[in-house]
């Protein structure tokens, strides 16, 4: 597929997007846990802000880089799409070449619950869990 198709794609809360410019992966790059997928499929329902997960990288935190997680209505532009446990996930170009191979979980613990990403390209990472280095 060129970067120029648009190609329709049912969302977590199967409404249907064309979208314009946006290359997909498979869970090489990136994948959710049934656990994880049914906690973001959940909170689509409930923030109502979008039907896509975005998965960025931004500078910041402990160790220089931080994972950054929103929900958005609509795909940019050379974004990658990978489909992992029912849920539609963005992620950028430059965000993919530091997740290659992650696993978002999630725990509803009490103690160490939420998301955690398991990222085996981090050198590093904070006790958090929110921050890492490469």
């Amino acid at each position: 597929m060129s970067s120029t198709d648009v190609k329709p794609i049912a969302t977590a809360n199967n409404s249907v997007v064309a979208i314009d410019g946006v290359r997909e992966a498979n869970e090489n790059l990136l994948r959710l846990t049934t656990e994880a997928g049914d906690k973001v499929r959940a909170l689509i329902a409930r923030e109502q802000q979008g039907s896509f997960l975005r998965i960025a990288i931004t500078g910041g935190g402990c160790n220089g880089l931080s994972y950054k997680m929103k929900f958005t209505a609509d795909p940019k532009r050379g974004d990658i799409l990978v489909r992992t446990a029912g849920i539609a996930t963005l992620v950028d170009p430059k965000t993919a070449l530091y997740l290659k191979g992650t696993q978002l979980d999630y725990s509803n613990r009490m103690v160490g619950g939420g998301f955690k990403f398991s990222n085996p390209n981090a050198k590093a990472s904070c006790s958090c869990g929110e921050s890492f280095s490469v």
